[in-house]
């Protein structure tokens, strides 16, 4: 009988009027800092034999990922679809490079630990203070990367992942500094080994939670923390509607829910005004910006053909 919809397009006003638009000079200063020291991560931790700096810079590899991912969101979301054929505009992106970040995760996950498997009983050697000027050199990149991102993290979701990113990185720097002084005051290299074995696990537990809300995203779940009964009993309540179904809500990309309904309507009731109300629920007590509704009366009996 009818259709209503509530549309969050991105802001006319540009990158100026996103959110993470506004942070995005934030985002490419983090991810060239930590880009940078990455290489320089990579290079010490092969050059002086510590796992855990190579257990780090794997980590640190994630992190660029996860601030490049950022930054291309920031810009799509501004960008206007110019094909014809992405009704949905390209806010997957980053949910696609997530999943990317996800793979780097595990393969460093994995290597790290077979290695630090593999030196188990063995004696390693490991210049110690190539690890401390290093890994304080991490921690001194992360913190800066942190008071940059700590502002944006509070406005946009998708600078707020960039921030939990460098935060979890910031322990891994610590981790590093603390195996060179466990290994310089004992002289035993497998504090190094231990302390890799530890990022190792670190990251792949990060990498399987990271990873679960990836696939919960592409296979368009209800979006987590919110409830479908809410919803529907939110719908429900709405003056003029009887009942609810076809409902479905879900994710389309970080921050940015969607859900469609029908909605059957009382005798007499006036169909424009539902709409609306509905609209204004599902924004306001689910922050559900973007919502495509159907009004039905009780002898619309089209969805009864429906076979799924």
């Amino acid at each position: 009988m009818g259709v209503g919809h509530g549309h969050g397009h991105p802001p006319a006003g540009g990158p100026a009027g996103h959110a993470g638009g506004r942070h995005r000079w934030r985002l490419a200063v983090s991810f060239a800092l930590v880009a940078a020291f990455f290489v320089v991560e990579l290079v010490a931790g092969l050059l002086s034999g510590s796992l855990a700096l190579v257990s780090d810079a794997g980590h640190m590899a994630a992190d660029v990922v996860a601030l490049g991912a950022a930054l291309v969101a920031t810009r799509i979301a501004t960008r206007a679809d110019s094909t014809g054929r992405r009704t949905y505009g390209s806010y997957r992106a980053e949910v696609f490079a997530s999943g990317l970040a996800v793979l780097i995760m595990l393969g460093v996950a994995v290597y790290v630990v077979v290695a630090a498997v593999g030196r188990v009983g063995e004696e390693v050697e490991v210049e110690t203070g190539a690890m401390l000027v290093v890994g304080a050199l991490g921690l001194a990149v992360n913190l800066v990367a942190l008071l940059l991102l700590r502002a944006g993290a509070k406005e946009s979701l998708n600078v707020k992942g960039a921030y939990l990113e460098v935060v979890a990185d910031t322990a891994g720097s610590v981790g590093v500094i603390a195996a060179g002084v466990l290994v310089a005051a004992t002289g035993s290299g497998v504090w190094d080994t231990a302390v890799a074995f530890l990022i190792g696990a670190f990251v792949a537990v990060r990498a399987v939670l990271l990873g679960r809300e990836v696939l919960a995203v592409l296979g368009q779940h209800v979006p987590a923390g919110m409830e479908i009964d809410a919803v529907t009993a939110s719908l429900a309540a709405v003056p003029g509607v009887c009942d609810v179904h076809d409902l479905h809500v879900w994710t389309l990309t970080s921050g940015m829910n969607v859900a469609t309904a029908h909605l059957v309507l009382t005798e007499g009731a006036d169909a424009a005004a539902t709409l609306r109300a509905g609209q204004a629920a599902l924004r306001e007590d689910h922050a559900i910006e973007h919502a495509t509704l159907q009004v039905e009366g009780h002898r619309w009996d089209a969805c009864d053909d429906v076979s799924w």
